[in-house]
């Protein structure tokens, strides 16, 4: 591993970004009562891009000229980035909780922690741990348990299509890592809400909005606390520490999803979902214990802030 990823995700923010993403399918019922599928995961992109846009246009230190990406690789990259991160994830993540409940949608859609382990090791040589490997197979089945009641239905199959998408655009994020944050954020939000919207014009027609204190609230929360917010964390998040261990905390946001489904929506849970959720929280903690482990044992890890490096670290890394 390199020093970028030798670093164990932190554990705040990406508890923060779990609960955030997670309460993203209760904002999603609300606010389809006033709009479109479509035109509702359009708006929350292009609201979460304009932000971004603003954040870094006002942040301390930053100049105009780096608000525009320079060279056509680094735009072909952040247009597959938007295409996949937002345009797939974000449409299918919407349109899979009218097919769905609330809890199983949210399951389905954080199932990256799963599907991204062999192409971070093929295309970026992450060598998975056992632990992991365990943890991530035990996560699996907590999410086969959850998603079995509702079966292979047209919702079930769009909430993992949205995990394909999140899981390419976290492979994406290494690829662009010498892309501000902040802008890369932006556009990627942008031109992603912008096909979206395109193709609410194609499906759905003129947009037909119920502008609502409920659904303007549902919108703002949605596309600031529950996107844009949390999306700047985890891809500054994936850009300093292993992508298994990073996604893995994604195994956490179905739990948000389904207390907050409960608690908010007043939906129900069954023995089976109660107990695969429980299963995922134990995977979590046994991903997480292998990366202190593997952390406290690797002599060439980046020591924390006012930590002296181990003895021999130094003279390791000069080999």
């Amino acid at each position: 591993m390199t020093g970028a990823t030798a670093a164990r995700p932190r554990p705040w923010r990406m508890l923060l970004v779990a609960v955030a993403w997670g309460s993203c399918f209760v904002l999603i019922r609300w606010g389809l009562r006033d709009a479109p599928v479509l035109w509702f995961a359009a708006l929350r992109a292009l609201l979460a891009g304009a932000a971004l846009l603003a954040a870094a246009l006002w942040a301390p230190g930053k100049r105009r000229e780096r608000l525009v990406l320079h060279g056509a690789s680094a735009w072909a990259l952040t247009g597959v980035l938007a295409l996949m991160n937002v345009t797939v994830a974000f449409g299918a993540m919407v349109a899979s909780t009218t097919g769905t409940t609330t809890g199983v949608a949210s399951v389905l859609a954080n199932a990256q922690a799963l599907l991204v382990v062999l192409p971070a090791w093929w295309l970026f040589g992450e060598r998975v741990r056992a632990g992991e490997l365990a943890g991530v197979a035990l996560g699996f089945g907590g999410l086969v348990l959850v998603a079995a009641p509702s079966g292979a239905g047209r919702g079930a199959w769009l909430a993992l299509l949205a995990a394909v998408g999140i899981t390419a655009g976290a492979l994406l994020a290494r690829l662009l890592a010498d892309i501000d944050v902040l802008v890369l954020g932006a556009w990627q939000f942008l031109v992603g809400g912008a096909v979206l919207a395109g193709a609410a014009v194609l499906v759905e027609g003129a947009p037909v909005i119920s502008w609502t204190p409920r659904f303007t609230a549902a919108l703002a929360a949605l596309a600031l606390a529950a996107t844009a917010l949390p999306y700047v964390l985890w891809f500054a998040e994936l850009r300093r520490a292993s992508l298994t261990a990073v996604t893995a905390w994604t195994l956490l946001v179905p739990v948000a999803g389904v207390v907050l489904a409960v608690v908010v929506l007043g939906e129900g849970v069954t023995l089976l979902e109660g107990a695969g959720d429980a299963i995922v929280v134990v995977a979590l903690v046994l991903v997480a214990r292998s990366g202190r482990a593997a952390a406290r044992s690797r002599p060439d890890r980046v020591p924390a802030p006012g930590e002296s490096p181990r003895p021999g670290a130094v003279a390791e890394r000069e080999r």
